[in-house]
């Protein structure tokens, strides 16, 4: 009986979404600059088309290969590897790489990259003989926002005549490792580890989130009164769905990305009916909890008894709603671990993001399992009615802040006709719950919401910066530092939890003003609110995925930013700020 209802609010937030994007007379007209819809319009160059090498043989036996490189795209450095081999067999060379374009990198730290062209002189250590096969590796980008996945070409030389092709690669397990030019940065198995435990300690924090724990707490509280057998499959089934959903995100990232957009941790709040769709959804879990509608026994299991396997069904959507719930947080080293999954091969983006659920489903999975955690849980009984009830105002009062947003990014009457949407959303959940024709009523009060939240009236015209700041771009930062003034970079947006809480906390106290005024710092703000090709651009270059991001610039052209940690405590900044004396 309540599996269609669990269906029906599933299906609604993708159709605001989706309705909230589409053209037509509720959204109006083509898609603006910035829109997903112009990112793909705008296009990409194919791989071989961006970079196309050329290779000769020299004179004096040395190999010259030379990058003609597009324009608005570039090669890394680092990620250049060759391995070369003739008839005798492999032949160590080493790798003459010209000067780059420095830039601060999160995982290599000073990363260097080429513009417009790279010529790489490659020096045997004995003469080739026969016909040789030299093995490239190379990777890049572009500016707009998308990063190509490493390349591999293979060249064959005839060593008689100087004559060069280009081969296909051999099949894998025939090629020998590709080895990095001596002094080249390379992640290698220990950097996968390292982004590994990165991804499982940020999944691991996110349970504390202010987003994540209401939900947390109730699935905890559910496991004091649960069978033991019941408890144990119920903490796997949770875990399980928060694995999925990390994969799930992580699929759609990696083939949104590879389509050309920008995109990143918490891209979908970018959307205003994403936005408006999550907040509908905690009206209706503040609704259950209120005990107004009934879901059924235990709200948080989402759909307890929806079949004879209902329970376990409803533990996996659980973890699955976790996953939801979460998107507006970031929690520390997540930046790291998911900035560099978006720039690896598939394969490796998603074992990041498997290791990220599976760090989030840990502590469930422990407390299903060990008799000592359970045991610092209070006994069940009548209070833990009067806790889910309190539980549904900080419920209520996300949906309000996303309304909010919302109206930020699209403007008062599509906050206002969001409003109106919950109160049917509320009306229609009502009617279900009293069973019978009703249902009907219930199903067309139901789009009666889809429609009104998928209502967008007219955007707000673009607000300047708070007192005391100014808008971020790079040729802001440039001006700064060439006038020797220090520069400090917030990137932020409404719908992102973590920087508005640095910001009340930290960043907008009389302290830190106060620090800041005193060292003459800039304080640029870079709003990701909506989308923003230009941030997102350079958050990727950032080897970051998404925000909170917090650099800070010595006042000389061309220094590199310190960067600050995620969550922010003004003796880390008044550190920071004490720092610049000496850099």
């Amino acid at each position: 009986m309540r599996a269609p209802l669990i269906a029906l609010l599933l299906f609604f937030a993708t159709a605001i979404q989706a309705l909230g994007q589409a053209p037509g007379p509720l959204t109006g007209g083509a898609p603006q600059a910035g829109s997903p819809f112009a990112s793909l319009e705008q296009g990409f160059l194919p791989v071989e088309e961006a970079y196309v090498p050329a290779l000769e043989l020299e004179d004096d036996g040395r190999l010259r290969l030379y990058w003609q490189i597009a324009p608005a795209y570039y090669l890394y450095r680092h990620q250049f590897a060759f391995d070369l081999s003739d008839a005798r067999g492999e032949v160590p060379v080493e790798a003459a790489l010209p000067p780059a374009l420095e830039r601060t990198d999160e995982f290599f730290g000073e990363v260097a990259v080429y513009y417009d062209n790279a010529d790489i002189t490659l020096s045997p250590v004995r003469p080739l003989e026969g016909t040789a096969t030299l093995q490239v590796r190379s990777q890049g980008c572009a500016d707009a926002g998308l990063c190509y996945p490493p390349r591999d070409q293979a060249f064959r030389i005839d060593t008689a005549t100087g004559a060069v092709s280009e081969v296909a690669l051999p099949r894998p397990g025939q090629t020998a490792p590709v080895t990095p030019p001596a002094g080249a940065a390379a992640g290698g198995a220990g950097g996968l580890l390292t982004m590994l435990l990165f991804a499982a300690l940020g999944g691991l924090i996110l349970n504390l989130m202010p987003c994540v724990f209401p939900v947390l707490s109730l699935k905890a509280l559910g496991f004091a009164a649960a069978e033991p057998a019941e408890r144990h499959r119920h903490a796997w089934l949770y875990g399980a769905g928060v694995v999925v959903s990390f994969l799930v995100v992580a699929g759609a990232l990696i083939a949104l990305r590879g389509a050309g957009m920008a995109v990143g941790w918490g891209f979908q709040l970018q959307s205003p009916g994403f936005v408006i769709g999550l907040a509908y959804l905690f009206v209706a879990m503040g609704l259950s909890l209120s005990g107004l509608v009934h879901f059924g026994g235990r709200f948080m299991n989402l759909g307890n008894s929806l079949a004879s396997d209902g329970g376990d069904r409803g533990a996996f959507f659980t973890g699955a709603l976790a996953v939801v719930v979460a998107s507006p947080c970031t929690a520390p080293f997540m930046g790291t671990a998911l900035g560099f999954a978006l720039t690896q091969p598939a394969a490796v983006g998603l074992a990041v993001f498997a290791a990220l659920g599976a760090g989030m489903a840990a502590p469930m999975v422990l407390l299903g399992h060990s008799a000592i955690a359970r045991r610092l849980l209070p006994r069940p009984g009548a209070w833990m009615q009067r806790l889910q009830q309190l539980l549904a105002f900080p419920l209520y009062a996300t949906a309000l802040w996303l309304f909010w947003v919302a109206g930020r990014q699209a403007g008062v009457d599509t906050m206002a006709a969001a409003l109106g949407g919950a109160l049917l959303l509320a009306l229609a959940l009502w009617l279900w719950s009293t069973g019978g024709w009703r249902r009907g009523a219930a199903l067309l009060t139901l789009a009666a919401a889809i429609l009104a939240g998928s209502y967008r009236g007219e955007a707000p015209a673009a607000g300047g910066a708070a007192e005391g700041h100014a808008p971020w771009s790079e040729a802001a930062v440039r001006e700064a530092q060439a006038a020797g003034t220090p520069v400090f970079v917030d990137f932020t947006a409404d719908w992102c939890i973590t920087c508005l809480a640095n910001e009340r906390t930290v960043l907008e106290t009389d302290t830190i003003r106060a620090a800041f005024a005193e060292r003459g710092v800039r304080y640029l703000v870079a709003d990701w609110t909506n989308r923003d090709p230009a941030i997102a651009d350079f958050l990727a270059r950032q080897g970051r995925s998404g925000i909170p991001l917090y650099l800070l610039y010595p006042g000389r052209p061309g220094a590199a930013p310190a960067v600050l940690p995620q969550l922010l405590r003004k003796g880390v900044v008044l550190e920071a700020l004490a720092g610049l004396s000496s850099t």
